[in-house]
């Protein structure tokens, strides 16, 4: 009798138990848990609930789970939230090329929705609409995204640019009006309201390029009402900007890094708006080590209390499709070969041609790191510029003229050409300080693509495995935290970018014994090994290394949250 009743006991506490016990969509077990927020890891196991982050912590009975996965020996993380990509440009549309992402070609979109290539390095956020380029209203292209999903979240930018245009019109080779500086402002208004979280600008391309330092304030001013963010591609990143030669008509105004750097802290400054200096760099050989000097002027203004930060991509080499152009565009005409004969045969075209070239090679890192990619004479691929001067017993400028004059007449100066025009000393000098994200400034690619820089698949493990791991830049918690709480403390985003109760379960599980990227830039189209397990919103976007292909991905408006 007394067995029979213990029995029965045993068995109603089994369903009580069962009845009560944590019940998890799913339980990431005996994971090190790197937070996000730069402290070191910490062993946990990790409930997962309608998309939510409901439970950390050591127990682990009672506890039950539509999937359980266990993280021995992996590293949970918060997943990476990109503050500068070009992923989902086709996806807008906008009256004027110059700031359109291109035709939509629907079968070609559905096969980017997924966004592979970034959900595959552990991106789960992209901010996105960037350079001063966006589609215009911002609801269409928001509609247009949200007709098919998409793999990560998706935060936008209004873009300066695309607002300037549709203030100014054709005549927009000036400063602005007070009438149209008063447009702008309403247009901006008009993207928040829509969905946007902040305004992007590009400062070296068209038509932001003949903005001032007033405008710029005037319009970023409407930002603060919102919270939202200022993205700002400099006017130059070097020596000067990068449509700049030395037969421009046009000076080169406030071009440099070091003006370009203090012009964001003075927008910073009298707006009270985080303002992100975005893929920071020093480009050009003669002006390499001028990191310290950005370093000192964001410092300076950091201690009075300026909100004042920037991002870079961890590679020595700027350009997504590597086609770096030393022949200028004043050549071609209809023509290039046809333009490069008429000016070999004119002594003075000839001097100022060599002189632009001169200037070129220099400000994409010296002949010894422009490599050639692609070409129809093969035998001179994947050597560099001071390689074939060398075997050619010419200097890198005829070496230069050369190329154009053997290679396709359809391609500006002959064939493509990758310029490794940053030192590592500036990148790992940006990488160390406490106030640089990581952002990838790549987009979404294909295998078909063909040429793409390497950011596009590699940006995220290669600076934890090579700047964190390799070279002790930083911790890879710091590394983590590039990537995680700090995008997510500069954008307002208060669920995200930490590993915690009530934040969204988007998460990235990764092998630090075997992460790293594996994109090269003549063949960039490789995911990276050791990221196993990525979640957005608490769905698998990348399970067991592969991405799944699925959709969870929602806009986020930063300043509704």
């Amino acid at each position: 009798m007394k067995s029979d009743l213990k029995k029965i006991i045993t068995a109603v506490l089994f369903i009580v138990t069962t009845l009560y016990a944590e019940q998890f969509d799913l339980l990431i077990k005996n994971g090190r848990v790197m937070d996000g927020t730069g402290n070191p890891w910490f062993y946990a196991n990790i409930g997962i609930k309608n998309g939510k982050v409901v439970y950390v912590g050591r127990k682990v009975e009672k506890m039950n789970a539509k999937r359980s996965l266990d993280a021995t020996g992996l590293t949970v993380a918060p997943g990476f939230i990109d503050i500068h990509s070009h992923a989902y440009d086709s996806f807008r549309s906008f009256p004027d090329e110059r700031i359109s992402g291109g035709d939509f070609d629907a079968k070609r979109e559905k096969k980017l929705r997924p966004g592979k290539n970034m959900v595959a390095q552990g991106v789960t956020t992209l901010v996105t609409n960037q350079d001063g380029r966006s589609g215009w209203p911002i609801s269409d292209q928001i509609n247009k995204l949200n007709q098919g999903g998409f793999g990560p979240n998706i935060i936008l930018m209004v873009g300066h640019g695309a607002i300037r245009f549709l203030a100014m019109g054709e005549d927009y080779k000036r400063e602005t009006t007070p009438q149209e500086i008063k447009e702008m402002k309403t247009l901006l208004k008009q993207g928040m309201e829509e969905g946007a979280s902040g305004m992007s600008a590009g400062l070296e391309y068209v038509p932001g390029r003949w903005s001032n330092t007033k405008e710029m304030i005037e319009v970023v001013e409407v930002l603060k009402e919102y919270d939202g963010v200022f993205v700002e591609h400099e006017r130059g990143s070097g020596e000067g900007p990068m449509w700049w030669y030395p037969s421009s008509s046009e000076p080169k105004g406030q071009a440099g890094i070091l003006e370009s750097v203090n012009e964001t802290i003075k927008i910073a400054e009298a707006t009270g708006v985080n303002c992100v200096c975005t893929h920071i760099k020093a480009r050009g050989a003669d002006f390499w080590g001028a990191s310290a000097g950005a370093v000192n002027l964001i410092e300076r203004a950091r201690n009075r209390g300026v909100n004042i930060w920037a991002d870079q991509y961890p590679y020595n080499t700027s350009g997504s499709d590597g086609n770096t152009r030393l022949i200028p565009s004043w050549v071609r005409g209809k023509d290039e070969k046809k333009g490069l004969k008429r000016i070999i045969a004119n002594g003075d075209s000839l001097e100022i041609l060599k002189a632009d070239i001169t200037f070129e090679i220099t400000r994409r890192g010296g002949p010894e790191n422009i490599v050639v990619m692609d070409h129809p004479a093969k035998k001179y691929i994947g050597k560099t510029f001071q390689e074939l001067a060398k075997g050619m017993k010419k200097n890198p400028v005829e070496v230069a003229i050369q190329l154009a004059l053997e290679g396709d007449k359809n391609i500006r100066g002959g064939g493509r050409l990758r310029g490794f025009s940053m030192s590592e000393v500036d990148v790992e000098t940006y990488a160390a300080q406490p106030w640089v994200m990581t952002a990838s400034d790549g987009g979404l690619a294909l295998p078909e693509d063909g040429f793409v820089h390497a950011r596009f698949y590699g940006t995220f493990p290669r600076k934890i495995k090579k700047y964190a791991m390799e070279r002790s830049v930083l911790s890879v918690e710091n590394a983590i935290r590039s990537m995680t709480s700090m995008p997510a403390l500069v954008l307002g985003l208060k669920d995200r970018g930490v590993v915690r109760e009530g934040n969204m379960a988007d998460l990235v599980i990764m092998d630090l014994e075997r992460i790293r990227d594996t994109a090269t830039f003549f063949d960039p189209h490789q995911y990276p090994e050791g990221l196993e397990y990525v979640l957005v919103s608490g769905k698998f976007v990348v399970d067991g290394g592969e991405p799944t292909g699925s959709l969870p991905g929602k806009i986020i408006t930063t300043w509704r949250e």
